[in-house]
């Protein structure tokens, strides 16, 4: 349980950290760019992974789809804010969790028990009362919200698969994705630089480096959780987005002084009751 906490946290810090360069001039490709070179580099200080071990056997379509998906939806996510505004685009993503949950019963083969259904009966209704808040943004441009809330499920499951793949150290796993990530991203900064004069400016890296920071973070306790609940993926699937929700939420009303309707602390009453029962019911 300790690792789940410890990703949430991690995950709920990204969240900050973008909330607050939003107040300055940046440019998120080149922030999202900045953060799988600083988590790539974390990865490889910490747990040196040995390349050689990757061979033709190793799981090279979940790597090459995450090393596609990572980025095309951290910048998803930029869009889907910009278009539709941050509370849609967070139900979008938190809303992704039916998807892995459909996944832990219909592809993983996850038997649910009496406690576990009465969770996710009430995590789901949770869900729509925390983020049910009033949008400025008026536009109907659902297909970024549409993608991110894919992309976001889609993610889950194959973070799972690879915490299941035992012939190599998932870090090394980590390692390959973040390379194929970084990849792709660095060669869309450098599009934007050569064809659209976009400027570098140390500002994208800083904030970079600190999301890459806690976005390793947060991959490395997601993975190791799915490995301590490997018969329960759905324990991990709610409990993360569960608590991110919660402990964003705590974090919008004491550091940024946001207002919540009484809706919204009915939503947050009604999650913490649901990851209650999910965690009684791995008893």
């Amino acid at each position: 349980m300790l690792f789940l906490i410890l990703s949430i946290i991690c995950s709920v810090s990204v969240g900050v950290i973008f909330k607050i360069a939003r107040k300055y001039s940046i440019n998120t490709t080149q922030i999202v760019a900045a953060n799988y070179l600083f988590a790539l580099a974390l990865c490889y200080f910490f747990f040196s992974p040995n390349l050689a071990d990757v061979g033709i056997e190793a799981p090279w379509k979940i790597y090459l789809s995450l090393g596609v998906l990572l980025p095309s939806i951290f910048l998803f996510l930029a869009l889907s804010i910009k278009e539709v505004g941050i509370v849609k685009t967070d139900a979008a993503q938190r809303l992704s969790l039916f998807i892995p949950v459909l996944a832990a019963w219909l592809i993983f083969g996850e038997n649910f028990n009496t406690l576990k259904i009465a969770a996710f009966g009430i995590a789901f209704p949770a869900l729509l009362l925390i983020l049910n808040k009033p949008s400025e943004n008026t536009k109907n441009k659902w297909i970024y919200p549409a993608v991110v809330l894919i992309g976001f499920g889609l993610i889950d499951i194959l973070f799972k698969q690879i915490a299941l793949f035992t012939n190599l150290p998932y870090t090394t796993s980590l390692f390959v994705v973040f390379v194929l990530a970084l990849t792709i991203m660095t060669a869309v900064v450098g599009f934007e630089i050569g064809f659209k004069k976009a400027k570098f400016n140390c500002k994208n890296l800083l904030f970079g480096g600190l999301v890459g920071v806690f976005n390793f973070g947060n991959i490395l306790f997601y993975l190791k959780a799915h490995q301590s609940f490997a018969e329960n993926p759905s324990t991990v699937f709610a409990g993360m987005n569960m608590g991110v929700i919660i402990i964003g939420s705590l974090t919008g009303i004491f550091v940024f002084k946001e207002k919540l309707s009484k809706m919204n602390f009915a939503g947050l009453f009604l999650a913490l009751v649901a990851i209650v029962l999910i965690v009684m019911s791995q008893q």
